[in-house]
């Protein structure tokens, strides 16, 4: 018999996932995001590994992780550390994987208690032909 829950009460948790869109709890997002393991999902401007500036990476260590799941896309894209320097700077561990593999990644250490905060990179669905 299982006395405990299966998630941690508070902690956000992605449910779903598919190129363009994730959902966090029961909410969908289409566009990139900041996921914190706790508090509120926040959007994230860059849409490519193109788009993304150093600025970008100072607007997750404003969200004090101990660590950063980036999730780089469809496929692993790294990404020049000196955008991610102010991570580095401050202990915070920054992983880069896939978007699925690191909403897969998110969910484990979040539900471990992990401060940890997933930066996923979302490109919109192609808008439908008629």
């Amino acid at each position: 018999m299982k006395f405990q829950p299966d998630r941690a009460e508070g902690v956000n948790i992605i449910t779903r996932h598919d190129k363009s869109s994730v959902w966090v709890g029961n909410t969908c997002f289409s566009h990139s995001l900041l996921v914190p393991s706790e508090g509120a999902v926040l959007a994230w401007s860059p849409g490519t590994v193109r788009q993304l500036e150093a600025a970008h990476f100072e607007q997750a260590l404003a969200l004090e992780p101990e660590l950063v799941i980036f999730g780089s896309g469809a496929r692993l894209q790294f990404v020049s550390p000196a955008l991610h320097r102010c991570l580095i700077e401050q202990g915070i561990g920054i992983e880069t994987m896939d978007t699925a593999a690191a909403c897969r990644t998110y969910n484990v250490l979040a539900s471990e208690g992990r401060r940890v905060l997933a930066a996923l990179l979302l490109q919109p669905a192609a808008p439908a032909t008629a």
